[in-house]
């Protein structure tokens, strides 16, 4: 299997079809409470074992003052998900709903974690986010719309959020327990 998709004569990975498995129900429901990081990145990983039939467990969150451009970033060969506090925050103050706000969490969670997973190519990376998320939420589902359409065009605000150089870093604890919880408390 290529990174960019199936080789010429490859089959799909048994959890998929063409069109990819029916929604998930329990995913369906899983982003519409108020949820903390980790919580959201247990989604992330459960939509894309399901979908991809892969996952990397171990990975840290950190939170940093990026320029609005900039959603998140995974630097390569890394144990780091870096998020763009700044626009966390103006997400959080703007979302109409912790559906939505954990929807937009989720969605740069993803692409940061397929990142780690080998997708290195950006527009690879996009393409398989969308697809995770349509498989495991349906074409209806926030989060969906989020990953097929372009989060600035969708968020406008976002372009105005608050932004720095990237360098203050706060680490987030208790993130990734599922992996940690028995060797890091």
């Amino acid at each position: 299997m290529t990174l960019l998709g199936l080789t010429p004569g490859e089959r799909p990975h048994p959890a998929t079809s063409p069109r990819g498995p029916a929604p998930t129900p329990a995913f369906a429901k899983s982003l519409e409470r108020p949820a903390d990081y980790d919580a959201i990145y247990r989604v992330v990983r459960g939509a894309v074992r399901q979908v991809l039939g892969v996952e990397r467990p171990g990975l840290g969150l950190g939170l940093s003052n990026l320029p609005p451009y900039v959603g998140a970033y995974w630097q390569v060969t890394g144990n780091l998900i870096v998020l763009n506090e700044g626009l966390v925050q103006a997400m959080r103050a703007n979302a109409s709903s912790p559906l939505e706000f954990n929807s937009f969490v989720y969605v740069i969670l993803a692409h940061e974690y397929l990142h780690s997973l080998g997708y290195l190519d950006e527009g690879a990376v996009r393409r398989v986010t969308a697809r995770v998320t349509r498989s495991a939420f349906g074409p209806d589902h926030p989060a969906t719309r989020m990953a097929e359409g372009d989060l600035w065009r969708l968020y406008p605000f976002l372009a105005y959020s608050a932004g720095g150089d990237g360098q203050r870093l706060k680490v987030v604890s208790r993130f990734d327990l599922a992996s940690t919880q028995s060797y890091i408390r």
